[in-house]
């Protein structure tokens, strides 16, 4: 691009200031200052330990085999979390703690299914910097009154640590001032960024929660890939940040973003990779290095791709081009440590779902797949949101449930882990059926953890995951039975006993020329629509019942409906006759409405519609 793209993902500093304004008093804080070069370090907990000492996926230190990422057993694992920004910024603490407490944030995170923390910091850390804005009200917080930022931190990653989760250290900024296109600056120059790796590197030294160190945050022009100018080549810096990392503690991973510009071609902040092909980093420490682009869609900027007439199918080949091609020619693994979106625009709801279906190639097998975590746990990064909402507790659904397919098995949380499967769910029955579709609605299952997910089973094939109790199959035969059952996942991967069996025949063939549907868009607003659909009977005889179906982006809900039973699936939808409107003679038509929420995009939906004789 011939400008750079900046991001307006701002943290709302005001809102954190506000939030703190609204505290009781602070107590003074205390304790000891650290400074650079003069590491506290920082062993295990005992409930760290002790998970480490078990054999459970994921345990211990992590390294890398081609494009694999082992545990300390040689099993194959899989980065999948979630950012978690503040201590980068005036706050100099994760953002939240103004309303929760940082245990429950944890928890909830690893209920959800993640399985890895983001942990972005500025180098302010390392000059005694103090939080601001923590709630210690009702016990809230108690046990971080008093401390340090990285203080702060020691406690985040015990907890994390006793939760089941991984860390990752990202050093964001060179202070809380604001993002650097280099990795220095003439405030922080290079020897303080080598010696504050290597001090956050000795701190958690045999502590393997926190598994590796991102060495800084979406390096872009003027920063060059193998350009050679010291001053100005990422790819030589990071090769000295890497040595500086493992000279501290040589088994953690060193995670290296891109930049923004190779050889003309230019992309998101941190995600051109095409220079590694050519001048890939050289580490003294073997199985160590992880390259890791960030992606983001049209809520962030435009990019060229999003105009393409192809898009999305064009994206496969753009991802490859600049980082993807890394992953499969098996030369490193590649973690996407920030993609997001508001998802208000019809064009990022379909880029999260092209994304989540690239990041899984092998996901049938577990861990061979991309790793990634998610921007941001915070719902107050101004040009993505967060996967919670405003009220810093309830979660995004419709965010988390593009990222079900691609969550990771769980790790054992604490000592010996959630080993209890839900229960399976139960009422399971056929509320709308076609010639071509059957939908179906059971029961939730209850989690001690939570449920993430249910897959429906046509027979012994699963034929679709859902994150909500109701789903529509579709492509089915005419006049043909089917047998369905559900199971439910839970955040730690058990999965529940199968569901009652129902059997659903699907109505016989068309009267002689079938219906149509038609579709009207009546208003549209930013948060919703309403619509008339049409139904007319083209056939030669009598229709006793009619069903109009169709398909659109995710994120489209039906708020309510007339004339019609509607039922809906994420991304589909049916709708079928009342008594008083079920039977259409020859050429008669009806019409049903419904107001929806979200947004149609520019084509409208194409209803598709079948009658019985």
């Amino acid at each position: 691009m011939s400008h750079p793209i900046r991001r307006l993902r701002r943290a709302a500093a005001t809102l954190a200031l506000v939030a703190a304004a609204l505290l009781p008093a602070l107590p003074a804080q205390a304790g000891p200052v650290l400074r650079t070069g003069a590491p506290e370090p920082r062993a295990a907990t005992t409930s760290t330990a002790a998970s480490t000492a078990t054999t459970t996926p994921g345990s211990g230190y992590w390294h890398t085999n081609g494009r694999l990422l082992l545990d300390e057993a040689d099993r194959p694992v899989r980065i999948a979390g979630v950012n978690w920004f503040g201590f980068e910024t005036a706050d100099h603490v994760p953002h939240g703690l103004w309303t929760r407490d940082y245990g429950s944030m944890i928890d909830q995170m690893r209920s959800l299914g993640f399985n890895t923390i983001r942990l972005p910091y500025s180098d302010d850390i390392f000059r005694g910097s103090v939080p601001t804005g923590v709630n210690h009200s009702g016990g809230m917080n108690a046990d971080l009154q008093g401390l340090t930022s990285l203080q702060v931190m020691d406690r985040i990653v015990d907890r994390a640590g006793a939760a089941g989760l991984k860390v990752i250290l990202d050093r964001h900024r060179p202070d809380a001032g604001g993002q650097s296109a280099l990795w220095y600056t003439s405030a922080v120059p290079e020897s303080t960024w080598l010696a504050d790796l290597r001090a956050i590197s000795a701190r958690y030294a045999g502590n393997p929660t926190v598994i590796g160190i991102d060495l800084h945050n979406e390096p872009h022009d003027p920063a060059c890939w193998g350009c050679g100018d010291p001053a100005a080549d990422w790819r030589l810096a990071a090769e000295r940040g890497g040595e500086a990392v493992l000279a501290a503690n040589p088994s953690l991973l060193v995670l290296v973003e891109g930049v923004q510009s190779f050889n003309g071609s230019s992309t998101w902040w941190g995600g051109n990779l095409q220079g590694a092909a050519t001048y890939p980093v050289r580490l003294s420490v073997p199985n160590r290095l992880v390259y890791s682009p960030h992606e983001y869609a049209t809520s962030v900027g435009r990019q060229p791709w999003f105009d393409d007439p192809a898009f999305p199918a064009n994206l496969p080949a753009v991802w490859d081009s600049y980082w993807g091609y890394l992953f499969r020619q098996n030369i490193a693994p590649v973690w996407v440590g920030e993609f997001g979106s508001t998802l208000q625009a019809a064009a990022d709801r379909t880029w999260l779902t092209a994304l989540t279906q690239y990041l899984r190639p092998t996901a049938q097998v577990g861990a061979d797949a991309f790793s990634w975590t998610f921007w941001s746990w915070n719902p107050n990064s101004g040009d993505t949101g967060g996967i919670l909402k405003d009220d810093w507790t309830s979660v995004d659904t419709v965010k988390d449930g593009y990222l079900t397919a691609v969550k990771a098995p769980g790790f054992a949380a604490g000592a010996g882990g959630d080993t209890r499967p839900p229960t399976a769910p139960t009422g399971l029955t056929a509320t709308g059926v076609s010639a071509t579709t059957a939908t179906l609605r059971w029961t939730a299952s209850q989690d001690d953890t939570g449920v993430i997910a249910y897959d429906v089973h046509r027979g012994a094939t699963t034929v679709g995951t859902v994150t909500g109790t109701t789903y529509t199959d579709t492509g089915l035969d005419p006049a043909t039975a089917y047998s369905y059952t559900v199971t439910a996942r839970d955040a730690a991967g058990n999965v529940s006993a199968h569901s009652g069996a129902t059997t659903v025949t699907t109505t016989g063939p068309s009267n002689g020329g079938g219906c149509t549907a038609s579709w009207h868009t009546d208003n549209q607003w930013d948060a919703g629509f309403t619509a008339t659909v049409t139904v007319t009977n083209t056939g030669s005889t009598a229709a006793t019942s009619w069903t109009a179906a169709w398909a659109w982006p995710a994120g489209v809900q039906v708020a309510g409906s007339w004339n019609a039973t509607v039922t809906q699936s994420p991304g589909a939808v049916s709708a079928t006759g009342l008594s008083y409107n079920s039977a259409l003679a020859p050429g008669g038509s009806t019409t049903f409405g419904l107001q929806g929420s979200g947004r149609l995009g520019a084509s409208p939906p194409a209803p598709s519609c079948t009658v019985v004789s």
